[in-house]
């Protein structure tokens, strides 16, 4: 989750926390769950419930929810417009900026390439990157940029995809770094063409490669492979994509990933003849919602500096879900082959360096793998991560189901939202599980 909402560094940690418990929603779905009757309209009794409650004048403008259930349909519960002054209604091809639920596409993306023997995961970042051969780190994080010493250890192609390569992230340091990154314009994200304290973000770098580039220049927050740290790691790892794969980052995920799920609304820059279909993202402070980028002029429809891996896509609730359905189906879209079932088992599974603590996340446990949250334990099989603006997406590799939620506002822990439609979810599923 990219926060770039963040207002001070313990905001964004806290936040990105609290985001990766959410992307543990198809936790709630027991072992045996059984599949309701598709006509049935109480499967989704509770989530329609939820939704009234929240969605509507001065509350918030519209939702969309998606369940998906093995060897069915998604269903889709719908409700309210695209923003308050749209009169559109949502649907499932309404258009969200989904920001970190872009890092398991680029982590997808790169499995790819590891399975093709392309890209290793215990392969040196500098076999593809020289500049990042040698590489200081801060004696104290984001302390002085003078006190560094140098890595004992490479950056690895795994640490990018688990946030544990020691790179820092605009949203979560703080200090002479946080400033450094900035400066350099290491700023992989944008929120609105607004001047708003706490919610604009400084300008980005002018291309992959000059981010990359410059990044080298600055030194690691932490030693690489010894602690999980959110970072600008799958951002790089879309400039390690197009080197290895030799053709741009966006093109290699159209072409790759995009075209073969049938993704006809996933883009890092919105055409303007889609703009009618962009929802209107919110600025929340306490309970009141304000405007920061409207759906007809959002910064979406501009060209970004650069493809943005970790947080730069906006999607559709139907596209993202087929892209979950490609993971549940173990790499096929239909009958189409789009990555190899070892490389959705590997990149759905844990890949944290060895001795690294899992990021604890809202007191539960986790592992992480290619650019998402694994659960553990009750949550064993759930593969997902959420977004700055309210998106979450999961889907459960032991039963194939895929749950997600779309709505608009920032931060999203300004609300209890999305608690309560973990609640609601939990109720539903358990309905449906009675039934049976």
């Amino acid at each position: 989750m990219n926060s770039l909402f963040a207002d001070g560094t313990r905001l964004a940690r806290r936040d990105v926390m609290r985001m990766g418990a959410w992307a543990s929603l198809a936790a709630l779905l027991p072992a045996g769950f059984a599949h309701a009757d598709p006509a049935d309209d109480a499967t989704m009794r509770n989530i329609a419930q939820f939704m009234a409650r929240w969605v509507g004048p001065g509350k918030y403008p519209g939702l969309v929810c998606c369940l998906g259930l093995p060897g069915q349909q998604s269903r889709f519960a719908l409700r309210g417009e695209e923003g308050f002054t749209d009169a559109d209604h949502v649907t499932p091809d309404s258009l969200f900026r989904i920001y970190s639920m872009t890092k398991p596409i680029t982590g997808m993306a790169a499995m790819m390439l590891v399975a093709e023997g392309k890209l290793g995961l215990d392969q040196p970042l500098a076999d593809i990157l020289p500049r990042f051969a040698r590489m200081p780190v801060q004696v104290t994080p984001d302390g002085s940029l003078g006190d560094v010493r140098p890595a004992k250890s490479p950056i690895l192609i795994r640490h990018l995809m688990t946030h544990t390569s020691g790179l820092g992230y605009v949203i979560v340091q703080q200090g002479p770094l946080r400033k450094a990154y900035a400066d350099a314009g290491l700023v992989a994200g944008r929120v609105t063409r607004l001047s708003i304290p706490g919610i604009s973000v400084e300008p980005s770098i002018s291309s992959l490669e000059a981010f990359a580039d410059k990044l080298a220049e600055l030194p690691l927050v932490y030693e690489p492979g010894t602690k999980w740290s959110y970072s600008v790691g799958l951002d790089l790892l879309g400039r390690v994509i197009e080197v290895v794969s030799g053709e741009p980052f966006d093109q290699f995920l159209q072409r790759r990933l995009f075209e073969p799920c049938g993704m006809t609304s996933t883009w890092f820059q919105v055409p303007r003849s889609e703009a009618h279909r962009l929802t209107t993202n919110y600025g929340a402070i306490g309970e009141n919602l304000f405007p920061i980028d409207r759906g007809s002029d959002s910064i979406f429809l501009d060209k970004p500096a650069f493809p943005f891996g970790g947080s730069g896509l906006v999607s559709s609730p139907r596209d993202y879900d087929r892209f979950l359905t490609m993971l549940a189906n173990y790499g096929l879209a239909g009958d189409t082959r789009v990555m190899s079932e070892a490389a959705v088992r590997a990149g759905t599974g844990n890949l944290l360096p060895p001795g690294v603590l899992a990021p604890t996340l809202m007191g539960a446990p986790s592992h992480f793998g290619a650019g998402g949250r694994v659960g553990i334990g009750a949550e064993a099989g759930i593969f997902g991560w959420a977004g700055a603006a309210g998106t979450v997406g999961t889907v459960d590799m032991r039963h194939g189901v895929r749950s997600s939620i779309f709505v608009q506002f920032m931060p999203p822990t300004s609300s209890q939202l999305l608690r309560d439609y973990q609640t609601a979810l939990r109720a539903d599923v358990q309905a449906n599980f009675t039934r049976s």
